[in-house]
């Protein structure tokens, strides 16, 4: 029999022990939050380097989506939401340009250019990148560049919002017989994960708390990295092979994935500009972030061999281009603060003249 010593020192040694235990997965998960935008970047090469891996994820590819849906929707910052509704002319003009304005120039450039005649497998994928809805990472990349995140955020929710009806509407009248499923399913379906994910975020907020979510933020950002490298995975498995098995065609579609990236954050930044460099910055990388992985889920994978190709190698945009843009995005940011800053330090200037001069404010 232990000496009741023995019994004291284990009761009260062994939860602290437990604690410490579980404490690890946290820590893993925050130090791997920690890491930005270079564990993004990361993602890719592993994805790319480990085509195993990519065959064993691929049936959980709507699951992966299904999960970052869900904590997108969970870190939702409900004060910064409103505060933005509140001034909805940006916002609006915004949602316009990303569920209207970008899947109609998409269109018109596949059917101009003849893509649709000569490779529908990619006029496919480039419509689909058009319809989709930005990348519910978008806001969480915004902030960690240290770009307005509410912005984008309230544009996120309100063209998520729109894309089950606005991708139905575009697949009907451009894609045609190209895709497996009606548009109308389509819509229905995009609509279905989007409802349910945002019912799943809304259940664990009310059950966890958004307190506790914001001081967590760091474990869950590891969580994040981690689905990401699932969905990554499942998608980029196949590189390696396509690109040995027909080089520049593989080179050629890389290049038209940066292309259309930039050539989409390039043109959002010119378009909103008058709002503010800094601004129109941030809807410029939302914007160039499509939401592919959401297109998959609501088509079941079922795509030509080419689109399937295309969608993994725009993720070499989508994962490099954050950290690639990071001095862009700090010098816009610094300006942004410096001006506010100038403009403060104005007033106080002339508040304090005021008092001197026994003016009354």
């Amino acid at each position: 029999m232990p000496s009741k010593a023995l019994r004291s020192r284990y009761t009260t040694e062994m939860p602290s022990l437990l604690r410490a235990v579980l404490a690890l997965p946290l820590r893993a998960l925050a130090w791997l939050g920690g890491q930005g935008t270079r564990a993004v970047a990361a993602i890719a090469f592993i994805a790319v380097a480990v085509p195993p891996l990519g065959a064993l994820l691929r049936p959980y590819v709507t699951e992966a989506i299904f999960l970052l849906l869900c904590i997108s929707f969970m870190r939702v910052d409900l004060v910064a939401l409103y505060g933005h509704l509140r001034r909805p002319a940006l916002v609006a003009a915004a949602t316009a340009w990303t569920t209207i304005g970008v899947p109609l120039i998409f269109a018109l450039a596949a059917h101009a250019t003849g893509l649709s005649t000569s490779s529908p497998g990619l006029a496919l994928a480039l419509m689909l990148q058009g319809m989709a809805s930005p990348m519910m990472a978008a806001p969480a990349l915004a902030a960690l560049m240290g770009l307005d995140a509410a912005l984008v955020l309230v544009t996120l929710v309100t063209s998520t919002a729109l894309v089950p009806f606005t991708a139905s509407l575009y697949a009907s009248l451009f894609l045609g017989g190209m895709l497996s499923i009606s548009p109308t399913t389509l819509g229905l379906k995009l609509l279905g994960i989007l409802a349910a994910s945002l019912v799943t975020a809304t259940i664990i907020r009310r059950l966890v708390g958004s307190d506790a979510i914001q001081r967590h933020k760091r474990p869950i950002d590891g969580l994040n990295i981690i689905i990401l490298l699932v969905f990554a995975s499942a998608v980029m498995g196949d590189v390696a092979t396509e690109f040995l098995a027909d080089p520049l065609f593989t080179i050629a579609v890389a290049l038209l994935a940066f292309a259309v990236y930039f050539t989409l954050l390039a043109a959002t930044t010119l378009i909103f500009r008058r709002a503010g460099t800094e601004r129109a910055f941030a809807l410029g990388l939302m914007v160039s972030q499509r939401n592919l992985g959401l297109m998959l889920a609501a088509t079941a994978g079922a795509l030509p061999a080419t689109t399937w190709l295309y969608f993994a190698l725009t993720q070499f945009p989508i994962h490099f281009a954050p950290y690639m843009l990071m001095p862009i995005a700090r010098r816009l940011t610094a300006r942004t603060n410096g001006s506010s800053e100038a403009k403060k330090a104005e007033v106080h200037s002339f508040v304090s003249q005021e008092r001197r001069e026994g003016t009354t404010i």
